[in-house]
């Protein structure tokens, strides 16, 4: 199975702050939202690391492609997965919808599934340039603030 994945420096909750952003960018909703951690730790009581699946789509290429076909709904969703990996990184992937939709035999489900691949694609790469550096943006001075001040 296709996917995109990238892996990005930055801590977990400037990770998915960044996902979210992206996804919105590119106007894919984000429709739910599942913390396997939380429901490994509650149902389970397993410690796992940090886990989230974000399930989102594009309204307009959702209604078109259930207009093509109306059985498409349990597939209609992209699935973002962000998760811890080593300290300081994070990966955030998502399957691609081109191996999901566009396997069905209909032209129309064929272009949608080509159009959400791209939107989805293009999220995944804005995710890293829409986050800050995680050891600049929280200590960095004031351009206008004297050396001498910042050193005293």
């Amino acid at each position: 199975m296709r996917y995109f994945s990238k892996s990005v420096r930055m801590n977990f909750e400037d990770a998915v702050a960044a996902a979210r952003q992206a996804l919105e960018g590119h106007h894919l909703e984000i429709l739910a939202e599942i913390d396997l951690r939380h429901a490994f730790k509650r149902h389970l009581a397993v410690d796992f690391r940090p886990y989230l699946i974000l399930s989102a789509c594009s309204l307009p290429l959702a209604h078109r492609a259930i207009q093509a076909n109306g059985d498409i709904g349990s597939i209609l969703l992209c699935n973002v997965v962000v998760q811890q990996q080593a300290e300081g990184h994070v990966e955030i992937s998502a399957v691609d919808p081109d191996t999901t939709i566009g396997t069905i035999n209909n032209v129309a489900l064929m272009w949608t599934a080509r159009e959400l691949r791209s939107l989805v694609q293009q999220a995944i790469d804005d995710v890293e340039t829409l986050a800050e550096p995680q050891d600049l943006s929280r200590h960095q001075e004031p351009a206008d603030r004297p050396l001498a001040q910042a050193l005293s």
